[in-house]
This record gives C-alpha cells, sequence and structure tokens, in this order.
C-alpha cells in the first residue's frame, strides 16, 4: 500500500494521459441515475466491449449495476459543467439535464459525441475500483462534436496538432 506523497505522486503521474469524459446513465424506479467517468476504454471488436472503473465507495455504482441496460454517453467539449454537475455528491445531477432513452433502462446525454448502449458483461477485481465491461449493443455517433478531454485534473478541448 503507497503512503500519502506517493500516491499523490501516482495521481499526478496518471493525470498526465488525457482521457475523454464519459457520463453513466440509466432510469431505476427512483428516476434518472449516473456519475461521470474518466476511466473509459475499448477493450474488444468482438464481441464489442469497452470497459470503465468505478471507486468501491461509490454509492451510485450499486444503483447503476442491478439494471439490465446503461447508457454511456462521451461528453462534448462543451458540456463540463454537466461532468461537474454529475460528480457532484450534493444536488440534482439531472437538473436541467437534456435527456434520451434508449433501451430498456438505458439514458443518454443530448449533445453528447458518442452513445453507447450497452449491458455488463463482467466485473473485476481492480484494488480500490471495480473495472466494469460492458457489451456495446448499439452505437449512436455525432462526429461533428468534439469530446471533452480531462488532463491534469483539467478539462481541455481537443485542437489539431501541427
Amino acid at each position: 500500500m503507497l503512503d500519502q506523497e506517493a500516491a499523490g505522486a501516482l495521481r499526478r503521474a496518471f493525470s498526465l494521459f488525457p482521457t475523454g469524459v464519459v457520463a453513466m446513465c440509466a432510469e431505476d424506479e427512483d428516476g434518472p441515475v449516473g456519475i461521470a467517468v474518466n476511466s473509459f476504454s475499448s477493450v474488444s471488436l468482438d464481441p464489442p466491449l469497452v470497459s470503465v472503473c468505478v471507486a468501491r465507495q461509490s454509492t451510485t455504482w450499486p444503483r447503476l449495476d442491478r439494471l439490465p441496460r446503461i447508457g454511456l454517453s462521451i461528453l462534448a467539449a462543451d458540456q463540463e459543467r454537466l461532468s461537474r454537475q454529475l460528480s457532484s455528491r450534493n444536488g440534482d445531477r439531472f437538473a436541467g439535464v437534456s435527456l434520451a432513452r434508449g433501451e430498456g433502462s438505458a439514458l443518454f446525454i443530448d449533445g453528447a459525441t458518442l452513445w453507447l448502449d450497452c449491458s455488463i458483461h463482467a466485473r473485476l477485481e481492480g484494488g480500490d475500483h471495480l473495472i466494469i465491461l460492458f457489451e456495446v449493443h448499439k452505437t449512436t455517433v455525432f462526429p461533428n462534436v468534439a469530446p471533452l478531454v480531462f488532463h491534469q485534473s483539467q478539462y481541455l478541448g481537443l485542437s489539431r496538432a501541427s
């Protein structure tokens, strides 16, 4: 186990890898439920799989974990405020958010760059996180919408390299 100094150094090191920001949303008997994550990765084309890592102490994941379908929305460059709202521990995470319904319980964020309609394929141990493998049932792409990027604890947009 790392001491606090080493853990902080590792967190800073990991922050050097830019990631997209994903809203993981669905609807249960109590209404919309979701969180923002930045540990998303493509895994396999056959079968179509993606992964997301969720902190073990998440109080939101147990609600999502029971649902048959979950919507993953890759957030757009202009959705930083929404990412912060979905990451908040207080208040209504969905206040003012325009949602689209998918199959079953899946919900998607309007204005995102990509929607993935998924179901849980496997749950794996990952230290202080759970690694969730999702099977992708349907994709909806919005190729003209630029993604939101998280790098060194800051939200950024993309620009072309010269």
